[in-house]
């Protein structure tokens, strides 16, 4: 952020030349900064709620040890997705928390938010890197998470013996892979928005995806909400928008 963009601004709405309003609304849309490289945009979450989040495939340990810790000077949590182990492990700070199954990198945690926990299940262990993806992003972000793993509908039985855990959730993750009919159960079973997330897992006709995902969008559950193949973050922020609010 510029100081002297800063001073002028607040000087202006001292001399009530500029509503506060209108301050806000600048402010909304002032803060980034980066060169040719990396352009970082510090104040994403006053505008959405929700902190930047750096995708951390395709870049090198430096351009997201310099994007992580940039966004953590900010006093915001720095989070980064789909960060390989063998480049977690070039990340240069110590204090980062790398968790291999989610491939999630993060500096920091939020707050608690004063909110219904999200439910985050997984039909099936191969499902787990993108199931976590979303818990870890949850709780990165100040959400508390009841993880329900290994329920998928080959063992429907599985889900019923929890389906208390279910109750007073503010939302429903669903990731599932295969056929992908892990979702349209819970949206048969809960009122809680829900959110499915078809994974690449299964055999040859499941197409990476792809018979997962046209079978949630053809759920028969009205109301279930689907995110791209594989898209754990995707589904955690729609989540996160839930529980903020407007």
């Amino acid at each position: 952020m510029d100081p002297a963009r800063i001073e002028a601004l607040l000087k202006a709405v001292r001399d009530g030349a500029t509503p506060i309003e209108e301050a806000m609304q600048t402010l909304a849309r002032l803060p980034f900064d980066g060169d040719d490289e990396l352009t970082l945009d510090h104040h994403r979450a006053l505008r959405t709620h929700l902190v930047e989040v750096v995708f951390g495939q395709g870049k090198t340990p430096a351009q997201i040890t310099r994007a992580l810790a940039a966004i953590a000077e900010r006093g915001q949590p720095a989070l980064a997705t789909r960060v390989r182990p063998d480049v977690a492990a070039k990340l240069e700070l110590p204090e980062a928390e790398h968790d291999p199954v989610s491939r999630t990198v993060r500096l920091g945690r939020a707050p608690a938010l004063d909110a219904a926990p999200v439910a985050v299940i997984c039909a099936g262990t191969s499902d787990l890197p993108v199931a976590e993806e979303a818990a870890i992003t949850l709780e990165t972000f100040g959400a508390t998470v009841r993880r329900l793993r290994d329920v998928g509908v080959a063992g429907l039985h599985r889900l019923l013996a929890r389906r208390a855990e279910l109750d007073g959730v503010a939302a429903a993750i669903v990731v599932a892979g295969m056929e992908g009919a892990l979702p349209s159960v819970v949206g048969g079973l809960i009122g809680a928005p829900v959110i499915a997330v078809p994974t690449s897992i299964g055999y040859g006709a499941s197409f990476d995806g792809l018979a997962a995902l046209l079978g949630m969008l053809n759920s028969c559950a009205p109301g279930v909400a689907v995110v791209n193949v594989d898209n754990g973050y995707g589904a955690a922020a729609a989540a996160l928008r839930i529980l903020h609010g407007p």
